[in-house]
């Protein structure tokens, strides 16, 4: 799958999500098969980037090309200059939301509310490929809502204005995420258009990933919330689509291992305060079909240092490690 000048070997994309996408998170996806891995939003207003979250969320330190920077805002100026910032700041791909259905976003008319506004749309389209030399992709939803489905009309409009790739989550804006993803529009839109189709929504395994580029056709699978706590997914849907099947399973050790990799990089990236308090949400997804998860989280939840998070998860697994050998040994 190419977008613009790159060529992206898995076509696998990590979707971007608002605290949760970071650089620790980010690097490791695609060390475990992600093709590409979009930033966390960015707000298009720069007046608001002093913020130390802002800066964090700007910084591509050692990131693997090609970068993708989301932006969001419906200023189609602003949008324009947002765009040029961010390819100052390293971006070499700008992606825009128009797919967040959160009311913060949406109640400034900005995400998925655009899809109201195709007049909109094409100004903002038009103005953030005008303004930079970097290929532009935009994430939408299928629609506004089930009555009004113009996914198929934003994506012709957005091939018109030059976008280089889509990525469509198969609900509308206003059913959240409740209710199943439906594909038909995916189908739809990717039959409608010629550049590259990224299909996102309620895909949690390889054998799904596959069903869904069988049925739509998309050129790829974007991931989002089955990500949390799993990267391993990316490994996982890249077998499948090689071999129809799951080659490489997640064992304790792998999980351990990865699991401390992820918040020490947590702690390095955001520091020891801020570190330990975002393993927190992080820990509870790893471990969230775990057994004895409910009172880790607990305890884990409490503690406020790396140290004592680190003993705390080598101690879990060394006690579930015993209790593995015992009951292999009965």
């Amino acid at each position: 799958m190419n977008i613009g000048s790159f060529q992206i070997d898995q076509p696998l994309v990590l979707a971007p999500m608002a605290g949760v996408t970071d650089l620790p998170f980010r690097q490791l996806c695609r060390e475990l098969g992600a093709g590409l891995a979009v930033s966390e939003m960015v707000t298009a207003d720069s007046r608001l980037w002093h913020t130390r979250k802002s800066r964090l969320r700007l910084d591509h330190s050692d990131e693997a090309a090609p970068i993708s920077v989301q932006i969001a805002g419906s200023d189609p100026e602003q949008m324009a200059e947002a765009a040029r910032l961010n390819a100052d700041h390293g971006a070499q791909i700008i992606d825009i939301n128009m797919g967040c259905p959160a009311k913060k976003v949406c109640n400034k008319a900005a995400g998925s509310a655009l899809l109201q506004d195709e007049a909109l749309v094409a100004r903002i389209l038009e103005s953030v490929v005008n303004a930079v030399n970097l290929p532009v992709t935009l994430k939408i939803r299928t629609g506004w809502s089930p009555e009004q489905r113009n996914g198929v009309a934003i994506a012709r409009l957005a091939e018109a204005c030059g976008i280089q790739a889509l990525a469509v989550h198969g609900r509308t804006r206003a059913c959240k995420f409740q209710g199943e993803a439906e594909y038909d529009t995916i189908k739809q839109i990717k039959e409608a258009v010629s550049i590259p189709v990224l299909a996102n929504g309620d895909i949690t395994s390889g054998e799904q990933a596959a069903k869904v580029m069988a049925y739509t056709g998309a050129d790829g699978i974007m991931i989002g919330r089955a990500a949390q706590g799993n990267p391993w997914i990316f490994r996982e849907i890249t077998e499948f689509l090689a071999t129809g099947r799951v080659q490489t399973q997640v064992t304790t050790t792998e999980r351990r291992d990865t699991l401390v990799g992820h918040i020490r990089a947590l702690y390095a990236f955001y520091d020891d305060f801020m570190g330990v308090r975002i393993a927190r949400k992080h820990v509870g997804w790893y471990l969230q079909a775990q057994p004895g998860q409910h009172n880790l989280r607990q305890q884990f939840n409490r503690l406020d240092t790396p140290d004592e998070q680190l003993q705390l998860i080598h101690q879990y697994f060394d006690e579930l490690a015993d209790t593995q050998e015992k009951t292999v040994a009965a």
